[in-house]
């Protein structure tokens, strides 16, 4: 017992000491996402709202959304979405994306073709936003946290 206790305080030791090493900086990667100094870029922020048109329940419902994550799916490969997730609803919330560009007009186009904003089921409310170039690294990551089903 002695040993595993004499382990675990020599790993929390290292973690510890790790943990106060400053980040090393990453020029390749600062580069490539596009970060300033303060390692940030800009990015267009939607927020999707409830629309004047809910879709009854029902078939075609399910098909818009599944267009909906399959539309998501197509801009996150292509590199211009960067995050995307649903919103509490609270004052029609109801979801946002973050998009790879500064440009509010490339960013509407991607959106107006999601099956939501074409059903008039949500509209979108977009902003300009400055944020960290990490972002970009979530589309390489998230797929690595997905547990598989057995």
């Amino acid at each position: 017992m002695k040993l595993l206790s004499a382990c675990a305080l020599a790993l929390l030791a290292s973690l510890s000491a790790r943990a106060q090493e400053p980040p090393v900086y990453d020029a390749a990667k600062a580069q490539a996402w596009g970060a300033n100094e303060q390692g940030l870029r800009p990015y267009v922020l939607v927020l999707l709202k409830t629309g004047p048109k809910r879709m009854p329940d029902g078939p075609a419902r399910d098909e818009m959304f599944k267009g909906h994550f399959a539309n998501m799916g197509r801009l996150a490969k292509e590199g211009l979405l960067v995050y995307a997730g649903p919103l509490d609803g609270v004052e029609g919330l109801r979801g946002l994306f973050i998009f790879a560009t500064s440009d509010l007009d490339a960013a509407r186009k991607a959106v107006d073709t999601d099956p939501v904003i074409v059903n008039g089921e949500m509209v979108a409310e977009l902003h300009k936003h400055f944020g960290s170039a990490a972002l970009l690294a979530v589309n390489e990551w998230h797929p690595r946290l997905i547990k598989p089903k057995p």
